[in-house]
């Protein structure tokens, strides 16, 4: 399994909601927002890096409220 964290920003008073959208995606294995430059920081895992940055990455990058992504991939 390739894995990586996702570190977001939100718009304005959505970080909690977002996190709680993420959770419940395909793929996302953990989702907390967070203070600091990020708001959200998310877990995601694929079987392939391909389909982590082809399935996974996207469906995060879509919901509704993100502002900007930062995949960060796990080294193993």
């Amino acid at each position: 399994m390739v894995e990586a964290f996702v570190l977001i920003q939100t718009e304005v008073g959505r970080a909690e909601v977002v996190a709680k959208q993420l959770a419940a995606l395909s793929g996302v294995l953990s989702s907390e927002y967070v203070t600091g430059p990020y708001d959200v920081v998310a877990r995601v895992g694929a079987a392939t890096l391909d389909e982590l940055t082809t399935s996974v990455v996207p469906k995060v990058q879509q919901v509704t409220g993100i502002t900007r992504t930062l995949t960060c991939p796990v080294g193993s």
